[in-house]
């Protein structure tokens, strides 16, 4: 079976056998299409994102050879003129085609997003974790969506050894845990998920000294990194263990079945619902479809939405636009869910038009799409409340996150724009900027801080340690509390009031 890695060295293989998949940037290529997850990457993109900058002359053509090695290694007893069946075609661009378990990386996101109970959790996440050999895609470092996808892989990495770890402490492993948690919290210092595992190991295993002395390193750790005091969760199990509550033992027996089953549908739904994703309950019809309008003067541009939208489920195309004023009667005629709008178009800028369109009753959110050099548009943009802003060479993943995103009402700004508008506009005055922060409290500070990193809902849980539910409370609160209309413009209060500064913790 051919079979794909990336968590480590990459590697294609043939019944185990390595596969010569050529030189670096023709690896990449394959790697940029594992990366999409199946989804279909127009060429224009490919060119862009392996020659950032400047591609070549005959980059297409070069690309085009590319592709058609790594079909002949891939599949070498396909026939000449016989169709590709794993690197395939398609317009305007190729994809990969492969089942989840012929994928690592498919196959570990998988299991970590699974449920069960502990004992199938445990053995789960075990061989999820097995999988990896070493940095994912550390061939491609130099590239920007390898850089983020590694990153995201590294992440869901640190929570698999987390969840794999607190079934562990459920089925009263608790002294074996001990020293493998012990480095994942030196390695990893500012996760309190990580310290919660080992000092609830520590104390379970008979070390209720060590496990105090493991919060007050905690304590110290994010005192003088962060500025911050420990998480509710930690100051609670503090409380906790100096009284030596009950609850903190390992439970005589497992939870009964009815309760684990809610567990599961509780989660199950929290990470339905923060990702967009179907729901995978054959019971239910799922969420409705997100209907789209795309406004960009370039068809070329136009042409690779539309493909991006017709191969994901849940989305529909309902109009096209090549300027603002069309772009504001598509709205006005379809009542989209989304736009997706170019900052930069004739006849009416998008700009304009997003004004315009937000300005009428029940808007539909706006999503601007944008290149680096038009900082003074986004700006404007953020103050009028659009959704967000992506990257027009963003990959067709981060499309469609930042569109569900944007329609869930966790605002999808990508961080590479944020870093930019911060150090443009920093200290920026403006007699309409909300009321000092000076009645927020550090919890609340620290909330918004994140929020102008253009950190998600989901992304801030993790980074806190705390349920994704109670961080989208937070964010409700924090915008009644400003007056302000969306999200967004908690990045524009955030720099403009001096809380996040070029170069600083806020960044």
């Amino acid at each position: 079976m051919l079979t794909f890695r990336a968590l480590g060295p990459f590697q294609a293989c043939h019944g185990g056998d390595p596969v010569d998949l050529g030189g670096q940037r023709q690896m990449a290529v394959l790697a940029r299409l594992l990366v999409a997850g199946g989804r279909a990457v127009p060429v224009s993109m490919l060119i862009d994102e392996l020659w950032p900058g400047e591609p070549p002359a005959q980059a297409l053509s070069t690309v085009q050879g590319y592709v058609s090695r790594l079909r002949r290694a891939l599949e070498p007893g396909r026939a000449p003129r016989e169709e590709a069946e794993v690197l395939v075609s398609a317009p305007p661009g190729y994809a990969l085609r492969a089942a989840p378990d012929q994928v690592d990386t498919w196959t570990f996101e998988r299991a970590v997003k699974a449920t069960g109970e502990p004992a199938e959790v445990w053995e789960r996440l075990g061989r999820a974790l097995a999988l990896w050999r070493g940095p994912a895609l550390a061939e491609f470092s130099d590239l920007q969506w390898a850089a983020t996808e590694a990153g995201r892989l590294e992440e869901l990495r640190l929570v698999a050894v987390e969840r794999r770890a607190d079934a562990g402490l459920r089925l009263g492993h608790s002294g074996a845990l001990v020293a493998d948690l012990e480095a994942h919290a030196s390695a990893h210092p500012l996760r309190e998920e990580a310290w919660r595992l080992l000092a609830l190991a520590l104390y379970r295993s008979g070390r209720q000294g060590d496990a105090l002395g493991a919060l007050r390193r905690a304590r110290a750790l994010l005192r003088e990194e962060l500025g911050l005091d420990l998480g509710p969760t930690l100051q609670r199990l503090e409380s906790d263990m100096l009284v030596q509550a009950a609850h903190l033992n390992l439970p005589s027996a497992p939870p009964a079945a009815e309760k684990a089953r809610e567990v599961r549908d509780a989660t199950d739904a929290a990470t339905s619902t923060a990702s967009g994703a179907s729901a995978s309950s054959a019971e239910t019809s799922g969420p409705r479809t997100l209907r789209v309008v795309v406004a960009d003067d370039q068809a070329l541009v136009r042409t690779g939405l539309r493909v991006v939208l017709d191969s994901e489920p849940g989305f529909q195309l309902v109009a096209e636009a090549e300027d603002g004023e069309r772009a504001i009667a598509a709205v006005r005629e379809t009542s989209p869910d989304v736009v997706l709008m170019d900052i930069q178009m004739p006849r009416l800028d998008g700009l304009t038009a997003a004004r315009r369109i937000l300005a009428d009753d029940a808007p539909p959110k706006v999503i601007m799409m944008t290149t680096f050099g038009t900082d003074d548009n986004l700006y404007a943009a953020l103050r009028a409340g659009v959704s967000g802003f992506v990257l027009k060479t963003s990959a067709p993943e981060q499309l469609i996150s930042a569109m569900r995103a944007a329609q869930a009402g966790d605002a999808l700004i990508d961080p590479a724009v944020t870093t930019r508008l911060i150090a443009a506009f920093a200290g920026r005055a403006d007699p309409s900027v909300p009321p000092a922060l000076a009645g927020l409290g550090d919890t609340d500070l620290d909330l918004m801080k994140l929020v102008a990193r253009g950190l998600t809902n989901r992304q801030i849980a993790a980074t806190l340690s705390v349920p994704e539910h109670s961080v989208a409370q937070s964010v409700t609160r924090l915008l009644d509390h400003l007056g302000l209309h969306d999200r967004a413009q908690l990045v524009v209060a955030a720099y403009e009031s001096g809380l996040v500064n070029p170069g600083g913790p806020g960044r």
